[in-house]
């Protein structure tokens, strides 16, 4: 596979080089990052750390990189002289890593390209010895030359879907070496490992050790209102529905709609998944007739709504809200983290699409922390019987929080196999 993966390499790179030169030397953004993705300009370890151990941890983008947070303040915490490298992906993975680790990690690097030299000259600079990766973002030559060189690797918060194993089963042969390179597996729950273990890996590979999300309330802060960079209007219940999807956004501003002329004091926070979609929700909402300002565009929110088009901002508002829908739940997008708001002794409602969360999921339902609504309808009911009661928000936020609070331990156990594992 690896063999085959490489020559596919060598075919394309004269037919693609010239275009990929020409964007990095006319684009300023891509420029000083495609260099050191080519492994130039990146540090190694410092000479006081030349006898001790380096953890690389690497996620893909702003979601793996908050997945990643308890982790590496666990390790820091834990391993006070280890030295810890971070990279991402994604420009904004990476800006989110630096603005939120700036104080636990000692080097921060983008990834280099899955190019054998390029990932031969970043390992000499490097020096890891232990390779963590964040749930995704699967490369076959940086994997393959790790196991060959002996360096240990750790999939943490590892996901697995059966839509996804489906996939990884019809290219067996190209996934199955790379999950096997892995010395261990972390998986967030046991559906998860299962799905895995179809893969035909060793049991004792793949391990059961938790969502690290939910050691979040234990190595971040939690606390209710957390600062926020923008104002909003005068409010006294607030609604925070996050990382919405196209199709949901019109479900939740026509409940949001009724719900305001019954409780003209309530307000609105949307965070589309994709920030890019800020201004179709905008012009949807006006012709609703509700008023909208976006995070991207002024500090401060609408008369009726606030569009919160940034990266990195969901969880302090979070904080502040009173209930919470979690999105890509009512349409097929398999659901997003309910564990963010709940810790926040929150109410969260989601749809019945959460297949990506629904061990959680069904966990806040059977305590009482979460309820699941199928349609606008339904959505503007259970709004509104938590409008009419504060008590009612302030039990099953309550359980919200118990139920996560009663999961956790999840960084002790990874912080355990990584001792384990240096």
């Amino acid at each position: 596979m690896i063999l085959l993966y490489n020559i596919c390499q060598l075919i394309l790179l004269p037919i693609l080089a010239l275009p990929l030169i020409l964007v990095i030397l006319c684009v300023p953004k891509y420029r000083m990052r495609s260099l050191h993705r080519l492994g130039w300009g990146i540090k190694g370890k410092s000479a006081k750390n030349k006898k001790q151990k380096t953890i690389w941890i690497h996620a893909l983008s702003v979601g793996e990189v908050t997945s990643a947070l308890p982790l590496v303040a666990g390790l820091r915490k834990e391993l006070p002289d280890a030295e810890l490298v971070f990279s991402a992906s994604s420009k904004e993975g990476a800006k989110i890593a630096q603005k939120l680790l700036h104080d636990k990690i000692d080097h921060f690097l983008p990834f280099p390209f899955d190019f054998l030299p390029v990932i031969h000259r970043v390992l000499h600079v490097v020096q890891p010895d232990l390779f963590i990766l964040v749930e995704t973002d699967f490369w076959p030559n940086i994997l393959s030359t790790l196991q060959r060189k002996g360096i240990p690797t750790l999939l943490v918060n590892g996901r697995i879907s059966v839509k996804s194993i489906r996939s990884y089963q019809r290219l067996r042969f190209f996934f199955k070496p790379l999950f096997a390179s892995f010395q261990t597996l972390s998986m967030q729950t046991e559906a998860d490992r299962q799905n895995l273990l179809q893969m035909g890996l060793p049991e004792d590979k793949v391990k059961t050790l938790g969502n690290l999300k939910l050691d979040t309330a234990l190595y971040s802060a939690n606390t209710r209102k957390q600062p926020l960079s923008f104002t909003l209007p005068e409010h006294s219940l607030l609604l925070v529905a996050g990382s919405t999807h196209e199709g949901e956004e019109a479900i939740i501003l026509q409940s949001y709609k009724e719900l305001k002329t019954q409780f003209p004091a309530c307000y609105l926070v949307i965070a589309p998944r994709d920030v890019t979609c800020g201004a179709a929700i905008q012009t949807l909402a006006a012709g609703m007739d509700i008023e909208a300002n976006r995070r991207s565009q002024i500090n401060a929110g609408g008369r009726d709504l606030f569009i919160l088009d940034s990266i990195g901002e969901l969880n302090s508002v979070y904080s502040h809200a009173h209930v919470a829908f979690v999105g890509g739940s009512l349409v097929p997008k398999g659901g997003h983290n309910p564990i963010e708001p709940a810790i926040f002794s929150i109410p969260v409602l989601f749809g019945h699409h959460m297949e990506d969360f629904s061990e959680i999921a069904e966990e806040l339902l059977q305590t009482g922390g979460g309820i699941m609504v199928r349609n606008q309808s339904e959505l503007t009911a259970e709004l509104e019987k938590f409008f009419r009661n504060p008590q009612l928000l302030q039990t099953y936020g309550a359980a919200a929080k118990i139920c996560i609070l009663a999961k956790q331990g999840v960084i002790q156990r990874h912080i355990h196999l990584v001792k384990e594992m240096l």
